[in-house]
């Protein structure tokens, strides 16, 4: 059974950072796309990062480019996202996730696992 486990949410002031982290108990880690979405109150699920299984191409919002930054360790199975400069804007849960099949996307759609998500929240 695959599993996603996220943690390192939490309240930080506009400006500070956060880095998130996603393990996954997924057998075939090492060879397929991770990805970070977001639902903030009130919100649709939107994209904010992924990433290949190499590390080799990483996609981002536009609203996060130059700020967040996503990675991965394939030997602990694990995908980070370091959050620095967070905004107001940026209080959302944040879930981790992982499709079934290799294919790289920015749709929710195409992602087949998903984490239980952590809350960030950024004051102003």
């Amino acid at each position: 059974q695959v599993q996603l486990v996220e943690s390192g949410g939490g309240l930080v002031q506009a400006g500070g950072s956060l880095r998130l982290s996603c393990a996954a108990s997924l057998r075939t880690f090492s060879r397929v796309v991770m990805a970070w979405f977001r639902r903030a109150p009130g919100k649709e699920r939107e994209f904010v990062a992924t990433i290949t299984w190499s590390g080799g191409t990483i996609y981002y919002a536009d609203s996060v480019k130059g700020r967040f930054a996503i990675s991965r360790d394939n030997a602990e199975k694990m995908v980070y996202l370091q959050m620095n400069d967070l905004k107001p804007e940026d209080t959302a849960v944040y879930y981790c996730a992982a499709p079934a099949s290799s294919v790289l996307s920015t749709r929710s759609a195409d992602y087949d696992y998903w984490g239980q998500g952590t809350q960030v929240t950024v004051s102003s």
